[in-house]
């Protein structure tokens, strides 16, 4: 059972997409290279499972990432995330574009990112969530911070709030 506020219940119903950042949050922020320059990312597959809750209940996920590796377009596809955007220099550009593609206000978005890349975005958004590794300005001025980890089931602990809040889990 989740122990949350009544109004943060009530923002969490309203949520219609999901904008999630890739390293540091679907991710747990390392990247190894290989001899070859072969890059590799671990993804946790709770947050995928999880990702696939998303699509049944309706809500939307999307990717904006300022790195761009076609490991992140293989993970999209498994997924099915049509929205995936990266090697963006401007993510508030890019949210404000999806924002307009699907008619959204604010308050039906929701995001969840690990750094202050991020900050932009989480400022517009109806709910921000950050990772409990993630940068402490972040944590200070996100509606909910993770009790997991990037890349440690800290996604899937965020939709489940989110599914939770609709009485889905």
């Amino acid at each position: 059972m989740y122990f949350i506020s009544v109004e943060l219940q009530e923002k969490l119903r309203k949520i219609k997409m999901l904008i999630m950042d890739v390293d540091g949050t679907l991710t747990d922020g390392k990247i190894y290279l290989g001899n070859d320059g072969e890059e590799l990312k671990a993804f946790n597959v709770k947050d995928g499972l999880g990702i696939n809750l998303l699509h049944r209940e309706g809500i939307i996920p999307a990717i904006i990432t300022g790195r761009k590796s076609e490991i992140v377009n293989i993970r999209a596809r498994e997924l099915r995330i049509e929205e995936v955007y990266q090697g963006v220099k401007d993510k508030l550009a890019v949210y404000k574009h999806l924002k307009e593609k699907y008619g959204l206000q604010d308050e039906e978005i929701a995001y969840v990112g690990d750094d202050l890349n991020d900050l932009p975005i989480m400022e517009e958004v109806g709910i921000s969530f950050t990772v409990r590794d993630g940068a402490r300005t972040l944590q200070e001025r996100c509606d909910y911070c993770a009790s997991k980890n990037g890349g440690e089931g800290a996604v899937r602990e965020i939709i489940d709030l989110i599914l939770f809040s609709r009485g889905s889990l």
